[in-house]
């Protein structure tokens, strides 16, 4: 059992507030939409969640198997999937793929990466240069990444963001799955992205 506790959440970026006083706790198998206008602070949530982002004032905690996890091991089983998340253009899909496994600890062998690559739609791609990639592309191979990784907390950012119909579905289908083995959190203003989730936190901007 995986959990996610945050209580009395805050964050100001020098007299500028954020947000305040936000405070959930979901554990595996729920999931959690952030919703609010642009500029509400959804996306700093996520990150602050996330430790990229100090919080001004509250707290921030992951636990698995009710023992709580250090930084270390929280960094190794969150993943984020955002459209601002970086790509090395100068890559292959594929080497891409090995390039984040090396990083993550991680080995993927050829039909490992056939396969993260089949579930996206992007089947017969592999060898081809990221920067050559539309924006669509560039997000579903987010997904492979996320896919590779098995986060036990998945954070997304605008998931369906540059898909077409046949993206969005895809991603359906992987938030379905991950929102049964583990704590899922999205940050979104489309509301038809509310669906994905369990419950719903909202933000006034």
């Amino acid at each position: 059992m995986h959990k996610l506790s945050v209580t009395g959440l805050a964050k100001r970026f020098g007299p500028r507030k954020v947000f305040s006083d936000i405070s959930f706790e979901l554990q595996t198998g729920q999931s959690l939409a952030v919703v609010g206008p642009n500029g509400s602070g959804k996306t700093t949530l996520l990150l602050t969640a996330l430790n990229r982002y100090h919080p001004t004032r509250g707290e921030v905690v992951f636990y698995r198997a009710n023992i709580r996890l250090d930084e270390d091991e929280v960094r190794s089983c969150t993943f984020l999937v955002a459209p601002y998340l970086y790509l090395y253009d100068d890559l292959t899909a594929e080497e891409n793929l090995k390039f984040f496994a090396t990083v993550a600890g991680r080995s993927v062998t050829g039909k490992g990466i056939d396969s993260l690559l089949a579930r996206v739609g992007l089947e017969r791609r592999g060898m081809d240069l990221v920067r050559a990639y539309s924006s669509g592309m560039k997000q579903r191979l987010k997904y492979a990444l996320a896919l590779l990784n098995e986060p036990e907390f998945l954070f997304l950012d605008e998931p369906t963001a540059n898909l077409d119909e046949d993206g969005r579905q895809i991603v359906s289908r992987i938030i379905d799955e991950y929102r049964q083995k583990s704590v899922v959190v999205i940050a979104t203003n489309e509301r038809e992205e509310y669906d994905f989730a369990s419950d719903i936190c909202r933000l006034d901007q």
